[in-house]
């Protein structure tokens, strides 16, 4: 489903049946006495970046309850991006369908019949924007409810059987935040979790690779891109995703594009195969010597991981290829405006942010389901300059080289 169809399905539907789940007579229980976990669920549908950010958390949920199952329940296209993550077993991640809305229906059904199955007595929702994932988190039969709450705030409304709330915090990463439901499992008090917040252990590790396929990567991609044979290597990630606000100007990727082949570079455009007319664009600019279209060549994210392995910089929009970028060792610089690194940026010390800080970004936020109110001349990104992005390009592949 589109963003906006998914949009209207939560608010005209989700919204009511979290007020109607909310008069339940065991949605009130606040389980004060319940035992230590024995099978914990973590409710991770958003994007695929944010799955990355939810890392610490998962460590921190298998570190405290090691004799209990650690499930997860993910849209489907985003399970791979889990599995990458090497935490949750395999066997033990759900799936649900959000192609379509009867795929969407059915799934959730089949979803919840499972976790009921199962036996969930912990679920840790990590939604914000989705009233769904409060759905699944009352229909599992799960006696804990971990997730954010608006308390007082006009935030997203999602029923009120959450039993041990954790406020949201917008001045807080994240990925610190995930960190606090899971200390909110076994939390007493108002609000549930009061714990200092140090970054230690937000770190993320190399993707683990199996013999031989790095090399059988690049000579794929060599085979494909005859050009790139040979030559050092910059990829672009230009298009927007779900949110075509999040793009720096397709000319700023232009001049950037030039700027990296008169240093020697050959550059890459990836994506979806969606995106190919913004690869098109930095060719007409370039040619087809210069500049590759790899826009839909990698099928997979694993795919997309072992391509960065042999690249000297990203430059990518906010969003997955960022996060991506964080367990391999390419060096990214990542452009935010209508989000803010400050709650998402990226958990890799090789990433550099690009960030504005204009009166009005971030605008996608937990309080507006991420509908900017923006007219769609995102100035938080046109005023980002290809001069200053060039300048830290360049840092960046120098210290790398140095490096090697």
């Amino acid at each position: 489903m589109r963003i906006d169809s998914q949009r209207r399905v939560d608010r005209y539907i989700g919204a009511p049946l979290c007020r109607l789940l909310s008069l339940l007579p065991r949605a009130r229980d606040r389980a004060a006495d319940a035992p230590p976990p024995k099978k914990i669920l973590v409710i991770l549908l958003s994007e695929k970046g944010s799955l990355f950010l939810a890392r610490p958390m998962l460590l921190r949920l298998r570190e405290k309850y090691p004799e209990a199952a650690l499930y997860a329940l993910v849209f489907q296209q985003n399970k791979e991006v889990l599995e990458l993550l090497d935490i949750v077993p395999e066997d033990q991640i759900l799936t649900v369908r959000n192609s379509s809305l009867k795929a969407l229906r059915q799934d959730s059904f089949a979803a919840i019949k499972m976790l009921r199955f199962i036996g969930i007595d912990t679920v840790v929702d990590c939604e914000l924007f989705s009233r769904l994932s409060a759905i699944y988190s009352i229909a599992s039969g799960a006696r804990v409810r971990v997730g954010f709450e608006r308390h007082t705030q006009e935030g997203l409304y999602r029923g009120s059987f959450i039993n041990r709330p954790v406020p949201y915090n917008p001045y807080q990463h994240i990925a610190q935040q995930f960190l606090t439901l899971a200390e909110a499992v076994e939390g007493v008090g108002v609000p549930t979790v009061k714990r200092p917040i140090v970054d230690t252990g937000l770190t993320l590790p190399r993707m683990r690779l199996v013999e031989g396929e790095l090399e059988t990567a690049r000579r794929h991609f060599e085979d494909s891109f005859p050009a790139a044979a040979g030559r050092r290597l910059v990829l672009l990630y230009p298009g927007g995703g779900l949110l075509p606000i999040r793009a720096w100007p397709i000319e700023s990727y232009v001049e950037l594009a030039s700027a990296m082949v008169q240093e020697g570079f050959v550059v890459g455009v990836i994506g979806l195969a969606d995106d190919k007319p913004l690869a098109t664009k930095v060719q007409d600019s370039l040619g087809e010597t210069d500049c590759l279209d790899v826009t839909g060549y990698t099928k997979t994210v694993r795919e997309l991981m072992l391509l960065f392995h042999f690249a000297d910089l990203l430059v990518t929009n906010d969003g997955g290829p960022g996060h991506f970028a964080a367990l391999t060792p390419v060096p990214s610089i990542i452009l935010y405006g209508p989000e803010t690194p400050v709650l998402y940026g990226s958990l890799d010390s090789k990433a550099h942010h690009f960030y504005l800080n204009l009166s009005c970004s971030p605008c996608v936020t937990a309080y507006n389901h991420r509908a900017s109110p923006c007219d769609g001349d995102n100035q938080c990104l046109k005023r980002i300059t290809p001069a200053e992005v060039i300048q830290k390009a360049k840092v960046l592949v120098r210290s790398m080289h140095v490096g090697e």
